[in-house]
């Protein structure tokens, strides 16, 4: 008996992204042919292992071998007159990912700093000693105290019987100035008082990485709230 140890990825973007990297290949013209033909070989090693995983990837090779249909027929006109680019929601699902995964790596890299710090407590100076210093940003917070937390305020949102398929446009961007609105009106706000007005799963997540972004920004800061899976986001420019 014998054990074959693969390279672990988190999803099928990822896998994807990896092809990318290693090919140096533009996330913007990725070339359809080429990578599916990778990503089925290894689909092929993780059913041959019958490991439970392969259900996502089932489902990714199935879009890029409609994709790789798709580019071989006549390119489709929208609104304005412009050809369709098939790969065009492919292209968009991995810049985000790839968005997640640079900052769920900055925020790993400064949780593992964080825990060689120990602050004082309610002493207001070690908020403004050093602003723009990442080490202080998330004070006695997490990475698994934010995941917790996130958790919690998707298992908190209403459920729906009648489950209705909706197109929602909101961006990073969008999310990082009703942070920025939130935090100036209360000078601190907690996490879940922050999203409770949110309705949607999608506006939540895009909500919780314009966060991040703007922790690694130095435009907030954490730290841990007396509530349970909760933690208190502070401006860093109010005094």
């Amino acid at each position: 008996m014998y054990k074959i140890r693969l390279q672990e990825f988190e999803g099928p973007l990822d896998l994807l992204l990896f092809f990318i990297k290693r090919d140096e290949l533009d996330i913007y013209d990725i070339p359809i042919s080429r990578i599916t033909k990778e990503f089925m070989e290894y689909l092929h090693m993780l059913q041959e292992l019958d490991l439970e995983v392969v259900g996502d990837f089932i489902l990714m090779a199935a879009t890029l071998m409609q994709i790789k249909v798709k580019m071989l027929l006549p390119r489709e006109i929208d609104e304005k007159g412009e050809e369709i680019d098939p790969r065009a929601d492919l292209v968009k699902a991995l810049l985000e990912y790839k968005r997640y995964k640079e900052v769920s790596e900055e925020m790993s890299l400064m949780e593992s700093n964080q825990r060689k710090i120990s602050f004082r407590g309610n002493f207001s100076h070690d908020m403004k000693e050093a602003p723009n210093d990442l080490n202080i940003l998330l004070k006695n917070v997490t990475l698994y105290d934010l995941i917790k937390a996130f958790r919690q305020a998707l298992m908190d949102m209403p459920k729906q019987a009648v489950h209705e398929v909706q197109k929602i446009n909101v961006t990073i961007e969008e999310q990082i100035e009703y942070i920025l609105r939130k935090v100036e009106s209360k000078n601190e706000i907690s996490f879940l008082e922050l999203i409770k007005e949110l309705r949607e799963k999608i506006r939540i997540i895009v909500t919780f990485i314009a966060m991040l972004e703007m922790v690694k920004a130095g435009q907030i800061g954490l730290r841990e709230s007396g509530k349970f899976n909760d933690f208190i986001i502070y401006g860093l420019n109010n005094g």
